[in-house]
């Protein structure tokens, strides 16, 4: 974090000003209430998906909200407090593309330590070919592979998540995999 970059400002639990310095015992920089001496941590936020495949073709849902807007993605969103990651991935699908999905196998994990971001994305079946876009998208459409809008998709963690999908499908193995992803 830049020294000059003030994320928080106030305690959560009091209101009085926060600094940012060592707490004792600890070994980083962290938030804490001059008052009451709260210690705010803070952690990556988890970002939990899927790649919704439908007799071969994967749908991808162009997005009504920035950051990306108008670009395609896979549906994906922050993961709520109280539910598991299936769950998440299951609901953001949903909630983004109207699709019923299984879930049929974990698929990826990456980093995005720029944006202190976990993504975690799933591989997961259509349950039939209903989908209509949901407050969050644009639209929503079932791609082949040589019909992705490369050009035209969000993030660099979708392009990775598909080009790696796409790849391994091709040699018939799935295989859970952990990455990292720069800033494009």
């Amino acid at each position: 974090m830049k020294t000059d970059e003030k994320r928080m400002k106030f305690c959560t639990q009091c209101g009085a000003s926060l600094s940012y310095r060592v707490p004792p015992g600890d070994d980083r920089s962290r938030y804490i209430c001059d008052d009451c001496g709260t210690v705010h941590y803070e952690n990556p936020k988890v970002v939990v998906g899927c790649i919704p495949v439908w007799q071969g073709d994967i749908l991808l849902c162009r997005r009504a909200i920035e950051p990306g807007f108008g670009k395609w993605t896979l549906p994906a969103g922050y993961l709520e407090n109280g539910e598991t990651v299936e769950q998440g991935a299951i609901r953001e699908t949903f909630e983004e593309t109207g699709a019923r999905i299984e879930i049929l196998r974990p698929y990826a994990l990456f980093h995005l330590t720029f944006a202190d971001h976990i993504y975690f994305m799933f591989c997961a079946q259509m349950l039939s070919p209903r989908f209509a876009p949901g407050k969050e998208s644009l639209s929503v459409r079932l791609f082949s592979e040589a019909q992705i809008p490369w050009s035209e998709l969000a993030f660099t963690v979708i392009e990775k998540t598909l080009r790696n999908f796409l790849r391994d499908r091709s040699q018939n193995r799935l295989a859970f995999q952990v990455g990292e992803v720069d800033r494009r």
